[in-house]
């Protein structure tokens, strides 16, 4: 994967799925199946993206209940065009709800901090792809 001129994005090669590689061996897709609950994370501005994830580490759940409100401000998501925008909305009210009651025991704290790292990576990789649209036009 090559760096665009200093952008600080990385693009991804494209490959024919079943076709021979360089190496002489055969290019495997492989594709991330994610659950309903983390396909309803949106895609945010990375400062607010941010903003979730520092939310996250302090209060658990915060950010995640924060990011539910940016669904509703036109925050993307995977679910929105299958679920639409009111479910992902109590997705990620729910999310948000088993990170707090959880967070006695932990799980929900790491759960939330995860969340927030899941929320920054889908930021990142967002603004990746407007820059990379942004140069190509």
């Amino acid at each position: 994967m090559a760096d665009k001129e200093g952008t600080g994005c990385q693009m991804s090669t494209k490959a024919v799925v079943g076709a021979p590689a360089a190496g002489g061996g055969v290019v495997v897709e492989v594709r991330e199946k994610k659950g309903t609950l983390r396909a309803a994370i949106p895609t945010m501005p990375f400062p607010l993206a941010v903003i979730c994830l520092f939310l996250n580490t302090f209060i658990p759940g915060l950010g995640t209940f924060l990011s539910a409100f940016a669904v509703l401000c036109g925050a993307r998501s995977e679910l929105v065009a299958q679920r639409g925008v009111c479910c992902v909305f109590l997705l990620n009210v729910a999310a948000a709800l088993i990170q707090i009651l959880t967070a006695v025991v932990m799980v929900g704290w790491i759960m939330s901090i995860f969340w927030g790292m899941d929320m920054v990576i889908l930021a990142s990789e967002y603004g990746c792809r407007d820059q990379a649209l942004a140069q190509d036009v």
